[in-house]
Order: C-alpha cells, then sequence, then structure tokens
C-alpha cells in the first residue's frame, strides 16, 4: 500500500489531496473540488480528472512522483508546454497521448515569470488543453534538477568569463533525458514535442536536421540532444510553418492558438542576465576596459556585463567603432578593439560528431549564419577551420555542425586555438 499527499496553494486559499494506492489504483482518497471520485481509478486516469484548479492542482502534486503505467503500444507522451505548438502536437498524438509538463525553476525576483514556458500558469495552461481533451497530463517537478543541471552551469560559466547557452544546455540535454525517462515510466513507445525540427536518416543513423520554417528552426538548441534518444522522439510539426500551425489550433478551436512565444532563458523570468547574476553575487567591482595593447581607455563595473561582438554600452570612445574582444575573469579587464580583431578563423569546441565528417558548415551562434567549415580531432575535443572569418565568437557558446540540413555533430566553444 502506497500513500500519496498533494497540495497546492495561491495566495490564501489552499487544497490538499491524500491518496492511498495499491499496485496501479486509487483505493482510497481524500479530495474534494474534483469532477469525479478517484476510487477504483488507475494513476493514468486519475491524472485525466479535471475540477477546481487547485485541488486539480494537488492532485497532480500527489500523482507525479508515482506515476507510473502499463506498456501500451499506441500511447504517445507528448511534452505541453501551454503553448500552440505542444497543443497541435497533442491533437496530433490523440487519443492515446499523455500529457507531460516539466515545472522548472525560475527566478523569483524576475520581472514577467508568467511568460516563461516552464511557468505554474503554463502548467495550468497546459493541464488544462489536456483535460479539455480528456487526456491525461502528468507534471514533474523539477525545480531543484533544473537550478543543478542549467541554471547554476550557467553562473559558472559567467564567472569564468564565458557566454554560456542554457537553452542548448538544457533543451539538449536535460529536457530530454527527462522526458524520454518519463514516457518509459507511463508506457508509452513515443514522445513528441512542439519543437521545429526534424530527424531523417543520414549516412545509416537517424539525426537531427533543420525544420522545413527556416524562420522557427530549432536544430541549434536541440543540437546536442543524443541520437539514441531519436528513436524515441517525434517532431509533428518540423514539416510546417508556424503560421500552419497557428492555423490548425484555431480549427481544432485551441484557447493557445493565440498565446505568446515564450522567450528563451525561461529561468530568467523576464529580467536582463546582468541584473540576474547580480542577485546570483556577482558584483558591480569597478575595472578596466584596454586596448589590445593593454593601454586603459575607460572603466567598467563589472567583466560579466560584456560579451565578444558587444559593441553598445562599452563606455569608451575612439575615432572608429570598438567592440568587445573579451573579458578576463581573473583581473576583471575587458579588452576592446576595432571589429577586424573580432574575426576568428580556428576554435577550439568541447563536443563530439555523431559521424564522420570533416567538410562542414558550422553555425557559431544561435542568430548568426552557418560558416564552411573543417573539423579534426576527436576523444570529446574538436578543432575548427573556418573557410572565412567569423564574427564574435565566445566562450561558452554553442558550435552545431551539419551536413546539408543534418546536424553532424555539436560542442560548446572553449577558446581559439
Amino acid at each position: 500500500m502506497l500513500e500519496l499527499l498533494g497540495d497546492s496553494a495561491r495566495g490564501c486559499d489552499f487544497a490538499l489531496v491524500r491518496l492511498r494506492v495499491e499496485g496501479d489504483r486509487i483505493v482510497d482518497a481524500d479530495a474534494d473540488g474534483l469532477e469525479r471520485p478517484l476510487v477504483g481509478l488507475t494513476l493514468l486516469e486519475a491524472a485525466a480528472v479535471g475540477g477546481e484548479t487547485l485541488p486539480v492542482d494537488a492532485l497532480a502534486n500527489a500523482l507525479a512522483p508515482a506515476f507510473h503505467a502499463p506498456p501500451s503500444a499506441t500511447r504517445v507522451a507528448v511534452a505541453m508546454s501551454g503553448g500552440v505548438d505542444s497543443a497541435v502536437a497533442l491533437i496530433r498524438a490523440a487519443p492515446d497521448a499523455i500529457g507531460v509538463t516539466l515545472r522548472l525553476w525560475l527566478d523569483p525576483d524576475g520581472p514577467d515569470a508568467e511568460r516563461a514556458c516552464c511557468s505554474p500558469d503554463a502548467v495550468l495552461a497546459a493541464r488544462a488543453t489536456c483535460h479539455a481533451l480528456g487526456i491525461p497530463h502528468v507534471t514533474l517537478d523539477l525545480r531543484d534538477e533544473f537550478r543543478r543541471a542549467v541554471v547554476e552551469p550557467f553562473v559558472r560559466g559567467y564567472a569564468r568569463g564565458e557566454t554560456p547557452n542554457p537553452c542548448v544546455r538544457c533543451n539538449g540535454r536535460f529536457r530530454f533525458a527527462e522526458l524520454v525517462a518519463f514516457a518509459r515510466r507511463a508506457g508509452a513507445t513515443k514522445l513528441t514535442t512542439g519543437h521545429y525540427a526534424r530527424i531523417v536518416e543520414h549516412r545509416g543513423r537517424r539525426l537531427l536536421a533543420r525544420a522545413a520554417d527556416s524562420r522557427k528552426d530549432q536544430s541549434y538548441m536541440l543540437a546536442t540532444l543524443d541520437p539514441r534518444f531519436l528513436d524515441t522522439v517525434d517532431f509533428p510539426l518540423g514539416a510546417q510553418t508556424k503560421e500552419a500551425t497557428r492555423a490548425e489550433a484555431r480549427r481544432a478551436g485551441l484557447l493557445s492558438a493565440e498565446r505568446a512565444e515564450s522567450q528563451e532563458a525561461c529561468f530568467l523570468a523576464g529580467d536582463d542576465y546582468r541584473s540576474f547574476l547580480e542577485r546570483r553575487g556577482f558584483d558591480a567591482e569597478n575595472g578596466l576596459v584596454v586596448d589590445e595593447e593593454g593601454r586603459e581607455l575607460g572603466r567598467h563595473d563589472g567583466y560579466w556585463r560584456f560579451t565578444a561582438g558587444q559593441r553598445r554600452g562599452l563606455g569608451v570612445s575612439a575615432q572608429e567603432p570598438l567592440y568587445a574582444l573579451r573579458s578576463d575573469a581573473a583581473t576583471n579587464t575587458v579588452v576592446v578593439g576595432p571589429r577586424a580583431s573580432l574575426a576568428r578563423t580556428v576554435l577550439e569546441v568541447r563536443g563530439r560528431m555523431y559521424v564522420s565528417a570533416e567538410r562542414v558548415s558550422a553555425k557559431l551562434r544561435y542568430r548568426s549564419p552557418a560558416v564552411a567549415a573543417t573539423v579534426s580531432g576527436g576523444e570529446g575535443r574538436l578543432h575548427v577551420d573556418l573557410d572565412s572569418p567569423a564574427f564574435g565568437i565566445a566562450p561558452g557558446q554553442a558550435a552545431v555542425f551539419y551536413e546539408g540540413d543534418v546536424v553532424v555533430g555539436a560542442g560548446r566553444i572553449l577558446c581559439d586555438a
């Protein structure tokens, strides 16, 4: 016999749910405010029960730690964010679908937490979408795990003078590892998400590829996703445009059809990363802005406020435009110079190739065009020679290598060779 307890509160309102479970079936329940009794239901069936917001939330919190379901050849787990993309992925997977939403850590002092894809309101919206279709929904509270796996490395990266990309770490590693594990626990054969990417056969392997809609393509953010997961994962929206997705949602009468896009780096909760780092203990310590020869040009209030390629906010003036070239965490120094000094043709990457490839297109920032390159090396460290200079390469950012539209390797930029 297993006893499960869940609660939920907003303001002065509070709800508590107690369940006793034998096997996978509820044998006793203390739960008011739900639309139907829970006794006799399986955990899977209970996850589809709606009702008043707080009791349903309390029920979800009770179910999540122990949730499991027997295997089903047709069941699909759908990662739900509360937005339109995952809602359309859900209706594609119905009727034998189960929604799952990750509740992740958000900076409580951020100004706009509700825009984040993992906010409490986003969780409620995702659950409501599932329940409106009679589909079970499970919320996994991974706030502590997310903080350790994504937020803390982000902070440590800036402390080293890097410009880390937390979305690559979250999407490519943390998020999918948790979702695939949940899909197995839920007895699902597939995990579906609303990401804009495709999975293709390439040189004898299933690999990630760019989405058909280049404006929404998320293959860069997903590039570190282990190819071993791709037999389980499906991206049903990868072959269509965002406009087509919204039109499909409107035809289905989904409330999320007009929901705004979620922001990047969701844990910042709508804030600037500089303010976030200040709250994490980064001091506004006065330091030098110097040129490439070490001559002092000005002062700054924290090396971590600057990233390679930055032009605005340097606090210095010169006859030609100056850019941040690099930051030295050890000396709290920012080095600036002309744009030509940003040019790099060689870099080192900690990562791996998914298939053997030398000639690739290397994408070195999310919003930067790819550059033709040659990749060599191995054992977790790759040497990259670019055919033409790239500007504003920043240690800590992701390097993603493509053959055509297919992701054949990825890693984290370390430094110039």
